[in-house]
């Protein structure tokens, strides 16, 4: 093969990233974006390395019967959308295929009883979105980054977010616009404005709009612009700007200023109030994490005399989710915002069985364990790096009876099931659950008990 060259190319599998997998005449693994598994395509090839090669659509040939209309007309440019090209029960198959794929390849399971996957509603679900801010044409734009790239690709009407962010967001840039506040440019450090973001309650409908700048020194503009979107969105509740001085990717900074309404808004997750502040992580699809926490109780089969150590706990939806069925809740998390959130999530829910602790989830598990703390049930949500193999040990140290496992990212958590099972554990049940429709990522949950 040749760069520019065009072969016919039959697609035969996909990759977690979206990309559609064929062979050319001579064995090569060549990768598609756009495609799905049974398209016949023209293809032009555009970059070839030595095992491997990518190409683009030069013709569609004949269409997979899983190809859909993507109704979005962003979606091709766009980087957010990894599947919206494909139909809904399609992606929903492949997600399913590449949690069980990665316990086998990555885990060496091949007798896990797997669950059917769970789906949700395929748009309008988010209840965050952060905005990359840019000028084009002597105007402030903002939307999402092109693929690989911060190219902003300017697009306020997507339909993964709710309709009334776009609406908030084209407000927002007009009142910016008029103030002449310029976009910040990363290349220079020069400018002002980084993102937008916003945050809405799925049952409350209270919303945050948060300003991430440079620095403080249009404070007074970005007050005049908070004194009027409320007038307009009385939904919103909260506008805060978070200062990032910091020449970095890191969206947010460490300093919030609110200028208008509370510090948080508030939401209900699985019957419990919660209190949200920017910093505070929370999982971006309401719905589906209700269904995901009710799962993970379901693993985790509390009577009421359990104590239940929640690792990697934010700002304490799991454990308050579970506190009711539990004796004793421990939670644990590194972000101190988000202790503080989860202190205040569980005085505000009466909730008097809960304790948290600031700190890096294996320098806590560690001490615990050193304390001769021994939990009943685990329950680990950690980041797509999986848990430190500290972290990992402690548990293993405290044996409790059961574990429960979240994680986002298959891989990671093929590997540290991996690790409990070459320790004392055996996986007894695991689910795949969407909690992104259209985009690359899935959840699992896994429970692992006490051999």
């Amino acid at each position: 093969m040749k760069k520019n060259e065009t072969i016919t190319l039959e697609i035969t599998g996909m990759t977690a990233e979206g990309n559609g997998v064929g062979r050319s005449g001579d064995g090569m693994a060549v990768f598609v974006p756009l495609t799905a598994v049974g398209d016949v395509i023209s293809c032009k090839i555009v970059k070839i390395t030595k095992s491997f090669a990518y190409g683009i659509i030069d013709r569609m040939i004949a269409a997979s019967p899983d190809r859909a209309e993507s109704g979005c007309p962003a979606s091709a440019k766009c980087g957010g959308c990894t599947f919206r090209h494909m139909t809904y029960s399609a992606e929903l198959s492949l997600k399913d295929k590449l949690v069980r794929d990665a316990f086998m390849r990555i885990g060496g399971f091949s007798d896990i009883p797997f669950e059917e996957i769970c789906g949700g509603d395929e748009d309008f679900y988010r209840n965050k979105a952060q905005y990359p801010v840019a000028e084009q044409n002597g105007r402030l734009v903002c939307g999402f980054y092109s693929k690989r790239s911060h190219r902003v690709v300017p697009f306020t009407d997507c339909r993964l977010q709710p309709k009334i962010f776009g609406e908030i967001i084209k407000e927002c840039l007009r009142l910016a616009d008029n103030k002449k506040i310029p976009a910040y440019n990363e290349e220079n450090g020069s400018g002002m404005l980084r993102h937008i973001y916003i945050r809405r309650g799925f049952h409350s409908g209270e919303t945050m709009v948060c300003f991430v700048v440079k620095n403080k020194s249009r404070l007074n503009d970005f007050t005049d612009i908070a004194r009027t979107l409320p007038d307009k969105f009385p939904d919103v509740k909260s506008i805060v700007i978070n200062v990032n001085p910091k020449n970095t990717n890191v969206i947010l900074g460490m300093e919030n200023i609110t200028l208008f309404g509370s510090d948080e808004i508030t939401d209900i997750l699985c019957g419990k109030k919660i209190t949200l502040s920017p910093m505070s992580f929370y999982q971006v699809n309401t719905a589906q994490a209700e269904k995901l926490y009710c799962q993970a109780m379901e693993y985790a089969e509390l009577n009421g005399g359990e104590t239940v150590l929640d690792l990697y706990c934010g700002a304490g939806t799991i454990g308050l989710a579970f506190s009711d069925k539990a004796k004793k809740i421990i939670g644990c998390e590194i972000v101190p915002e988000a202790i503080e959130n989860a202190k205040r999530n569980a005085k505000l829910n009466g909730v008097r069985n809960a304790e948290f602790y600031c700190g890096d989830a294996g320098e806590l598990a560690a001490k615990l364990a050193d304390e001769g703390t021994v939990p009943d049930v685990a329950v680990i949500d950690p980041p797509r790096k999986g848990c430190g193999r500290l972290t990992l040990d402690s548990l293993v140290k405290m044996s409790p009876a059961k574990i429960v496992m979240i994680s986002c990212n298959p891989a990671t958590a093929a590997r540290d099931a991996k690790y409990l099972s070459d320790n004392g554990y055996k996986i007894k049940k695991a689910r795949a659950f969407d909690l992104f429709p259209r985009t690359g990522h899935v959840e699992t949950v896994v429970l692992l008990s006490k051999e």
